[in-house]
């Protein structure tokens, strides 16, 4: 007599159907949804917005400081998280709950403490020669502190399942500091750090609250995107906003679909 087993989620079929259900109302609809409200845009329209000088230096600007800050924190954020999991002082339970601190804090407050700081009268910014606040520089600053939990709590995963002993066996075997990183810590860290990193670059795209304070939003200077699209819904543009949404979406999938791939090229090959 065969004992039917029960299972406390349901069958595949019903877990399925629930799955592409909440995809397609939450994502799929919606996405396409900007596709169809853009089309209302003419070939010509399409052109000159494509053509237009603000258009592509809010462009550059915002993927070019997401970048910039992703990558920081693929530096940053990899030592913070070797330091939180591989060593233990007083404070790193507080050290360890500070660093999802901008995923609790308002964006928006987080923008208006980074421009009071860093403003040229500000109690960190009046330290320095150059301007910080009101600058691509301190839109790479913003875009830091917003995304650097996406890197580390990717990363403390990670290091935790790699045991101290195989970096000791390596040791004694006579392998050099570099060798062991190369050849023990690297094909476990480098598909989490290309995680970590396409959560904090996409995350910084399209990020607003923090950044719209600290930005100045002087156009051709400090004008990002989403502050762009903004500008385009006062003036009732719906069409020219969701355009440039569609331009915003389009670039992001292709260099997310990039790094996706490049991981998994990379990760058969370590």
């Amino acid at each position: 007599m065969s004992r039917r087993t029960s299972s406390v989620i349901p069958g595949f079929g019903l877990t399925l159907g629930y799955t592409l259900t909440y995809l397609a109302l939450i994502v799929l609809i919606p996405l396409g949804a900007m596709f169809v409200f853009s089309m209302q845009l003419s070939a010509e329209q399409w052109w000159s917005l494509l053509g237009n000088r603000q258009l592509q230096f809010s462009l550059k600007l915002s993927f070019g400081t997401a970048l910039a800050a992703a990558l920081l924190n693929g530096i940053l954020g990899t030592i913070i998280a070797w330091v939180l999991v591989r060593y233990t002082f007083p404070g790193r339970r507080l050290i360890d709950a500070m660093v999802d601190m901008p995923f609790a804090l308002p964006t928006a407050v987080a923008g208006i403490a980074l421009t009071a700081l860093y403003a040229p009268n500000g109690l960190i910014g009046s330290l320095f020669p150059f301007k910080i606040a009101y600058t691509p520089l301190g839109i790479t600053l913003a875009l830091v502190f917003v995304t650097l939990p996406f890197v580390v709590r990717t990363l403390q995963p990670v290091l935790a399942d790699i045991p101290k002993e195989v970096e000791e066996a390596a040791t004694c075997l006579g392998a050099k500091p570099f060798q062991v990183f190369r050849h023990v810590l690297l094909p476990s860290l480098l598909p989490a750090w290309l995680t970590g990193f396409a959560l904090a670059f996409a995350r910084g795209v399209g990020e607003y609250g923090s950044v719209v304070f600290i930005a100045g939003n002087i156009p051709l200077k400090t004008e990002i995107l989403p502050l762009l699209i903004v500008s385009k819904l006062d003036q009732y543009d719906y069409p020219g906003a969701t355009a440039i949404g569609v331009i915003m979406l389009v670039v992001s999938f292709i260099l997310l679909l990039l790094i996706n791939i490049l991981q998994r090229r990379i990760q058969p090959q370590l």
